[in-house]
């Protein structure tokens, strides 16, 4: 025999079920703290919420990146400074150089120590930051330059890559952050081979040639120039990764409060509607209590 409930027995069924599914829900969203734990929580705002997630870890492994890169300009803007406090007291050392006063024998103590301050120079090209030489462009893992007096070419060649290296911004866009020892100090354009102009000055020095090393002390000239230049291109790259920076710090403050708003409970709503509900609950069923009960036998006279 197949039996059916009445429709008020059905609808009062509902009713409770209705009830227990909010008080379930207020339940778990205070022993969790979270708003939304599923997609049948809110539908609507899960893939608001999933989105705000993603673009969270996006923001976070950009924020990362930009603290790798800071070490590497900063490292890059220091070398730059000290590059141009060597290449100063090369100058000067060529102005000693050249006095008429100087002989043979003391105009080669001046090269020599010329030697010394390029040789320092050169070190600077194969500054590293966390195994990275940072002046051989995307072939990172030498340095760019050896240099040994001892050889008729003392200078070696170019011993790193171009360096096509971008360094994204939380806002989507990327910018250029270094440079290479060969565009900072062995360019092919005029004016901004640094160690091309030293070794002239040094092998003139040398030669004892008063005139050639006058040429060559005001070949430095524009070179001083150009490496002012370079100083200021990474100053100018540690201003865009502090800007960078901020913008993602703030970045990553808005999506985690559009986060917390999706998915955090609101505890003093959550238990206000767990309290309704059972009141509610009990209202119902102590109404439902108090029904009358009719059998068969009631309408038997």
């Amino acid at each position: 025999m197949i039996s059916s409930l009445k429709a008020t027995d059905q609808q009062f069924l509902n009713n409770l079920n209705r009830i227990a599914t909010r008080m379930n829900r207020a339940q778990r969203q205070i022993s969790t703290g979270v708003k939304l734990s599923g997609v049948a929580d809110d539908p609507d705002q899960v893939s608001t919420l999933l989105n705000a997630r993603a673009s969270l870890s996006s923001a976070e492994q950009t924020q990362a990146n930009l603290g790798r890169v800071k070490a590497e300009v900063d490292a890059g803007e220091q070398g730059m400074q000290s590059a141009e406090q060597l290449f100063e007291r090369i100058r000067t050392l060529g102005a000693q150089g050249v006095t008429g006063t100087q002989t043979a024998s003391t105009r080669q103590a001046v090269a020599e120590e010329i030697g010394s301050v390029m040789e320092q120079l050169v070190a600077l090209t194969g500054t590293q930051v966390e195994g990275r030489y940072i002046f051989s462009g995307d072939t990172d893992r030498q340095a760019p330059y050896t240099l040994d007096f001892s050889q008729a070419t003392p200078l070696s060649a170019y011993l790193g890559s171009a360096s096509t290296r971008q360094v994204q911004h939380p806002n989507g866009t990327t910018f250029q952050v270094g440079h290479t020892a060969q565009e900072i100090y062995d360019s092919p354009v005029a004016g901004q081979n640094v160690f091309a102009g030293v070794l002239a000055l040094r092998t003139a020095l040398l030669a004892n040639d008063e005139p050639a090393a006058r040429v060559a002390l005001d070949n430095l000239s524009p070179l001083g120039d150009h490496l002012n230049s370079e100083l200021a291109f990474y100053g100018t790259a540690q201003n865009k990764i502090q800007a960078a920076t901020d913008f993602g710090q703030n970045l990553q403050l808005q999506l985690k409060t559009q986060i917390s708003d999706l998915s955090d409970a609101d505890l003093t709503e959550a238990i206000l509607e767990l309290n309704q509900g059972q009141t509610q609950q009990q209202a119902a069923l102590t109404s439902r209590a108090q029904m009358p009960r009719q059998t068969l036998f009631d309408y038997i006279g």
